[in-house]
């Protein structure tokens, strides 16, 4: 064995799980979220900034908001699905540094003192922070169905108002429905990916 985990896990994790695009009607609890969310919340960070910001849309209301501002081919699963997760960005995530980094808060200030240093740095962990999630879902035993296919700016708007936050991405998140999975797009080789110097 080369991995530490078990083909099990592995498999859960990454070579069994798919994209869902269809859920039952199972829900899913907020102890659910709160586990994947304290696993996951482990994951590297630069700077430990963690600029991640997850909204639950649990209520038909927040559904409809949402799904106007979804592409086309994304409304209908994502008003099927048991839970939908908007993960965003808060471009303001230099505040918590003195607590987040106590042995540097100085880091505030000498890094993310601009607002185009934070936004470009908050994107980058933001979506490092957002695999993690997908990930945290999976190991929940549940299937997710993440997707940048909406309006970015009418999200912000209708979700934050604040200028401050950013949406990533909206992931579907319950139990697989039926007929879940279109067929597993291919992979590029190790050879194709890996060079050594």
């Amino acid at each position: 064995m080369t991995l530490a985990l078990d083909a099990a896990a592995q498999d859960l994790l990454f070579r069994e799980a798919r994209t869902a695009n269809t859920f039952s009607d199972e829900p899913v609890s907020d102890e659910q979220v709160q586990a994947i969310y304290d696993l996951v919340k482990y994951g590297p960070t630069a700077f430990n900034q963690q600029p991640l910001r997850i909204v639950l849309v649990r209520s038909e209301e927040g559904r409809a908001r949402l799904v106007q501002h979804m592409a086309e081919g994304n409304q209908a699963k994502t008003s099927a699905a048991p839970l939908v997760a908007i993960l965003a960005v808060d471009n303001e995530f230099h505040e918590e540094l003195p607590t987040q980094l106590p042995h540097f808060p100085q880091a505030k200030d000498l890094f993310f003192s601009e607002r185009p240093v934070r936004e470009a740095s908050a994107v980058l962990n933001g979506a490092l922070q957002a695999a993690y999630f997908i990930i945290g879902v999976r190991a929940a035993g549940l299937a997710a169905g993440p997707m940048t296919g909406f309006n970015p700016e009418g999200i912000n708007k209708e979700f934050f108002g604040d200028g401050e936050h950013s949406v990533l991405a909206v992931v579907n998140i319950g139990k697989p429905g039926e007929d879940a999975w279109f067929p597993r797009s291919p992979r590029l080789a190790y050879d194709e990916v890996v060079t050594t110097v």
